[in-house]
């Protein structure tokens, strides 16, 4: 059992929470500090949802945070409609629970608004009001795909932009990828049809953004306010922020930025050893907050992705330490520095459990690749 941080005192009246404390808060509450006995569904749920922009990432991110995680886990909820993959958070594709889909999906809509905003040019002339009607009516008639989407609008609206027919009913209406895409081992197309339809149920309407800040706290803090609006592609969160600092603890970082957090969340003791963890591209662990050195490093700050392409990634003490990719039979790990040889070790038996988990009938070796240099 860890024994609370201690977190040194300033002339400020909020104690500091160094990085290395803050790194351990973090990975506690994403379950990578050690692994958690939830079900996939209650993880997926305490996560607020997992970066889905690939069919893999969400299995692979379960993989590294539960106790026994097998792919057909994640893969039966969603093949049940227990979970979906819908357009959320920053713009991108998340898997969420049937329940944050429907609420979620609404506290995000006006980001949402202003992402339209961008592509007026290419919807002169469109009424957004007709379009998201025909377009509900469309998807919900059947999946469209979204060529098919685009070219059923385009019919209503020759002059317009095809692309920005189709940003705008992703934008206006809340779009699901049905299954079989998303399933673990199967492939399909992306088809899309309302979540309303698809979930048999109506939207709600979006949740207490109060009790959104405490739920993002659970899982991401401790927190500033820039954070989570990092996280949910949101702006204006001060108030709510303020309104529930009576009810939070608070703190600052190195930097004397100002962090919230749930008073009896768990902080450990920053010296708590943080096992290797293997995570996906797109892991929200790393893209969640503002200010990232809580878990990446100033040094390596960029390196997990080259242009569009995204690495796989891994951590070391709790830090960003390098990418991972699988080949025809290999698991090859490429470090930014010079791992240890117990590290070396201890990756290589993380590996391993990975593999075992995620590919129990398939043969990798694991190989350590060519170190990549500091940029």
């Amino acid at each position: 059992m860890t024994k609370p941080s201690r977190p040194r005192t300033t002339t400020a009246t909020s104690p500091v929470l160094t990085t290395r404390a803050l790194n351990r808060a973090t990975l506690q509450r994403q379950l990578l500090l050690h692994r958690s006995p939830l079900d996939a569904k209650a993880a997926v749920s305490h996560l607020l949802g997992l970066q889905a922009q690939n069919v893999k990432p969400p299995y692979y991110a379960l993989a590294a945070r539960l106790d026994g995680f097998l792919p057909e886990d994640l893969s039966a909820l969603m093949a049940d409609r227990e979970v979906v993959r819908i357009v959320t958070l920053r713009s991108t594709i998340h898997t969420h629970t049937a329940d944050d889909c429907l609420t979620l999906r609404p506290l995000v809509q006006p980001a949402r608004d202003r992402e339209l905003t961008a592509f007026r040019k290419g919807l002169a002339g469109v009424d957004l009001g007709r379009l998201a009607a025909l377009a509900r009516e469309l998807v919900e008639a059947e999946p469209r795909t979204m060529k098919e989407l685009r070219e059923a609008l385009l019919a209503e609206w020759p002059g317009a932009d095809p692309q920005s027919l189709g940003i705008a009913a992703r934008c206006t209406l809340p779009l699901v990828q049905v299954t079989p895409r998303g399933l673990w081992g199967r492939s399909g197309q992306v088809a899309l049809t309302t979540a309303e339809h698809w979930l048999g149920r109506p939207a709600e309407a979006a949740p207490d953004v109060d009790a959104t800040v405490l739920r993002y706290l659970a899982a991401f803090g401790p927190a500033s306010v820039k954070d989570m609006q990092t996280w949910a592609g949101l702006t204006r969160l001060r108030e709510p922020f303020e309104r529930l600092r009576p009810r939070l603890a608070v703190f600052r970082d190195e930097n004397g930025v100002e962090l919230f957090d749930l008073p009896d969340a768990p902080r450990p003791d920053p010296d708590t050893p943080a096992p290797p963890r293997f995570l996906p591209e797109f892991d929200n662990l790393l893209l969640s907050h503002a200010d990232r050195t809580r878990v990446v490093p100033a040094a390596y700050r960029g390196r997990s992705w080259v242009g569009n392409v995204v690495h796989r990634t891994f951590l070391l003490d709790g830090f960003l330490a390098g990418v991972w990719k699988l080949t025809d039979d290999a698991l090859v790990i490429e470090p930014f520095g010079t791992p240890g040889g117990r590290e070396r070790e201890e990756l290589a038996e993380e590996g391993a459990r990975m593999l075992a988990a995620m590919h129990p009938q398939a043969s990798y070796d694991i190989r350590f690749g060519t170190v990549i240099p500091r940029g």
